[in-house]
């Protein structure tokens, strides 16, 4: 009898009962992923700083590594078409529109926390630091809080390629 009741419940407790969520890791990140969107709500700045939408690529190797490239789609071409040669305006236009890091990354606080460990970048400043991010992981759509290199907060959506 209480063999049938317990295989009673067992079968009909998933019934209308909601799968509890399951905790996300750093697997869950692995692949490609494409800018949505990177936006800073703060006053007198660019709501869009790399542009809208921007280009660019965040890969999480199951290796533990990743690398980001974010730029601006419309980055003027250098008039003396070399790069050792740009004009400060070209430089300037280019170091502000866009950011590139590569290190190694965790997620922690079962899915909640972004960890990257930057080895180094095009803001060099970051190099050696651990930032720890707010993330949120919803199917095909990553987004993440990051403090910016300026110190203003900017919140990024990524959403999965590959």
């Amino acid at each position: 009898m209480l063999r049938r009741i317990l295989g009673a419940v067992t079968i009909a407790a998933p019934v209308g009962v909601a799968a509890p969520s399951l905790a996300q890791t750093a697997r869950d990140l692995m692949g490609s992923w494409t800018p949505i969107s990177v936006t800073s709500a703060a006053p007198g700045r660019d709501a869009a700083a790399l542009g809208d939408p921007p280009s660019g690529t965040m890969m999480f190797g199951s290796d533990g590594r990743f690398a980001l490239i974010f730029l601006r789609s419309d980055l003027p071409k250098f008039a003396s078409n070399s790069r050792a040669s740009g004009t400060p305006e070209e430089n300037r236009a280019v170091v502000q529109g866009s950011i590139a890091l590569f290190g190694t990354y965790a997620v922690e606080d079962a899915g909640k926390t972004l960890i990257l460990r930057i080895e180094n970048g095009t803001f060099p400043n970051w190099a050696g630091a651990e930032q720890r991010r707010e993330m949120k992981l919803s199917g095909d759509q990553l987004v993440y809080s990051t403090s910016g290199s300026g110190g203003v907060a900017a919140t990024v959506t990524l959403r999965r390629t590959m």
